[in-house]
């Protein structure tokens, strides 16, 4: 078994994080100001961060994913007030519910509702045309009570 990269500082409390979820990736910004130090290990079903931030408070977060990810094709960026995670997801196009394994919810996630998107649907873009559609013509029907509309002139069997 490997060595966890980053050991857990004895000092520490866990960075606010808030997700959200897309076809091909989950996006977490963990909120530390001016982060320093910054140590991320991503790994297939799992991550951890620890850092420091502008008054030297350590964090630290661990965290079980909810489904694995392409370590390869994730990657961090330090911000001024986040540390940006984007985790590329092994299963496209399958939506996670939540953010880890555990569907017990650690306070120090959130969900970033501002970004979120139901993305599952999106692929259906023309079908909320259809349904309005399906939905006009019930409406006709049941307004002409189920009888067929009179087309007239539209008949061919002259």
């Amino acid at each position: 078994m490997n060595k966890p990269k980053i050991v857990r500082p004895e000092e520490s409390q866990p960075a606010h994080a808030l997700w959200f979820d897309r076809k091909k990736y989950v996006t977490i910004n963990f909120m530390v100001q001016k982060p320093k130090d910054v140590q991320v290990d991503i790994q297939t079903d799992k991550m951890i961060l620890c850092c420091k931030n502008d008054t030297d408070d350590v964090y630290y977060n661990e965290l079980y994913f909810y489904d694995k990810v392409q370590i390869y094709d994730s990657r961090e960026r330090v911000y001024d007030r986040t540390i940006n995670i984007l985790l590329r997801k092994i299963k496209p196009d399958y939506a996670w519910p939540r953010l880890q394994k555990d569907p017990a919810k650690p306070s120090w996630i959130s969900v970033d509702f501002d970004n979120w998107r139901d993305w599952e649907h999106e692929e259906d873009e023309g079908k909320e045309e259809y349904d309005r559609y399906v939905d006009m013509i019930q409406e006709m029907a049941v307004s002409n009570k189920g009888e067929t509309p009179d087309m007239g002139d539209l008949s061919d069997s002259d």
